[in-house]
């Protein structure tokens, strides 16, 4: 009786263009490209195991069984692993993450990413980095910029073959550092796949959409070119611009908590100080702020000197998704 293991190890990432709405939803094409940065020392360890001795596909999740559609959607992209490999073994999935879970620090991404890895290496597949990051798009949508690493662009393609992320600069390209308010560490009430199904309820997303190519140049440009100035405006219009979509969406979808509007009318303001630093949230409440390397401890304090944040995570540009050791 043979047992194929393998484990991997793979980031969140945090968006400066988002992708939020999907053209296609099985294959989770995205209505537009984005841009994102990996976060180094934040991490999802994953183990998978293919065990013909197995009834059905066991997962546990951070010590614990997690809720049947959790294993369902988790065994539907084994499924798909499965029919790459031309397997039908059942398989044991152990993964675990180092920061809070479902909270809008892209668990998901971190978590299909390192599923991924883990799976089509256990299962005997020889795949690309393209076609990893396809694969892990198929799990969840912000997956495939967590396959390779740095600083990734999504691009849309025209299918499930052509949509995956490349890196548009390596992890030492620019020492930016994500300086992350824990306001929340639930679970969001709505997660993000069923908000991106209701993305074109709002009559704020096609033109959302359309401009998504001059902020896209914009922000790639920014990253190449180290201009902090240019990419803080368009980062911060872009998330504006989701939040906007999501608030105006039907049903609508309000993530913000009081603290995080706090902080965000904050953040112009410490600019005019000079303190370089720019916001940017995800689907949740807890807010992403970023800044050059020298600046983290500044931003830091100001945020615990502000009510109702819990604790501050910091992340560095993160490397690609990779094997390790089980």
């Amino acid at each position: 009786m043979s047992i194929h293991c393998a484990t991997a190890v793979a980031h969140p990432n945090i968006a400066f263009i988002k992708y939020w709405g999907n053209r296609e939803n099985t294959l989770r094409l995205p209505s537009n490209g984005s841009i994102s940065m990996n976060l180094a020392g934040l991490f999802t360890r994953t183990t998978v195991q293919f065990d013909p001795s197995l009834e059905s596909d066991q997962v546990i999740l951070n010590g614990t069984t997690p809720p049947y559609p959790t294993i369902q959607r988790i065994t539907s992209f084994l499924d798909i692993v499965r029919e790459m490999a031309g397997k039908q073994t059942p398989a044991r999935v152990v993964s675990e993450n180092n920061f809070p879970t479902g909270a809008g620090i892209a668990s998901s991404a971190s978590a299909f990413a390192a599923l991924g890895l883990a799976a089509s290496q256990a299962a005997g597949l020889k795949v690309t980095e393209p076609q990893l990051s396809a694969l892990a798009r198929r799990g969840s949508g912000s997956a495939c910029r967590s396959i390779p690493g740095g600083f990734t662009e999504w691009l849309t393609g025209s299918g499930d073959r052509d949509s995956f992320a490349v890196t548009i600069a390596s992890a030492d390209h620019w020492k930016l550092y994500d300086c992350i308010a824990i306001l929340e560490v639930d679970h969001k009430p709505v997660g993000s796949t069923q908000g991106h199904s209701l993305a074109a309820t709002s009559i704020l997303q096609s033109a959302r959409v359309a401009d998504a190519p001059r902020r896209l140049d914009i922000c790639r440009h920014a990253i190449l070119t180290k201009n902090f100035e240019n990419l803080a405006e368009i980062a911060e219009q872009d998330s504006n611009l989701m939040h906007a979509v999501m608030m105006t969406s039907s049903p609508p979808l309000f993530y913000w908590a009081p603290t995080s509007l706090n902080i965000i009318k904050n953040v112009p303001t410490w600019r005019k100080e000079n303190l370089p630093v720019f916001y940017t949230l995800d689907a949740g409440s807890n807010v992403h702020l970023i800044c050059p390397e020298p600046y983290q401890d500044q931003v830091i304090k100001r945020l615990m000197d502000i009510p109702n944040v819990q604790n501050v995570l910091i992340a560095p540009p993160g490397g690609p998704a990779s094997l390790a050791q089980g």
